[in-house]
């Protein structure tokens, strides 16, 4: 009697079942696209997209890494690898549907991006909501020196 062969696991990290939103950029072509993870590690990733990339393509990755993978909060992140194999969907008999092919990437470096900031602060309240108060007036509720430079 034979035992089967044993599978020899060959990745670096521990792979994550997460279907997240990611951009990605051809670097050599600069073509843009979307297209969502399948499954992610801090060493690679395996996504559909209807981007047409080919093996061993140089590629940027963005997208918000989850608390799992960083090890810490969720955060935007900036991945760049290359294009270990693609996999082409079968032939549909519906043209009209979608065609998404599989990548697997491995990612060789990644930068932190900032968050975008919160712009609503800069706005001010709508003053038929609030009724007549400083806010209505923001030149008399600024303090002296502010005053000085705003006019």
């Amino acid at each position: 009697m034979t035992s089967p062969p044993i599978g020899v696991e060959r990745r670096m990290g521990q792979r994550f079942t997460f279907n997240l939103p990611v951009a990605l950029r051809d670097v050599a072509s600069a073509g843009e696209g979307f297209g969502f993870t399948q499954d992610l590690s801090s060493r690679g990733a395996f996504l559909f997209t209807g981007m047409s990339l080919c093996q061993g393509a140089e590629i940027e990755l963005t997208l918000k890494m989850p608390s799992e993978i960083t090890l810490g909060e969720s955060m935007n992140v900036r991945c760049r690898g290359r294009v270990l194999r693609v996999v082409e969907p079968p032939e549909s008999a519906d043209k009209n549907a979608e065609r998404r092919i599989g990548v697997a990437v491995c990612i060789q470096g990644y930068e932190y991006l900032a968050e975008a900031e919160d712009k609503s602060a800069a706005f001010r309240r709508i003053s038929a909501l609030h009724g007549d108060n400083e806010m209505d007036h923001p030149e008399t509720s600024l303090p002296l020196s502010s005053r000085a430079l705003t006019n």
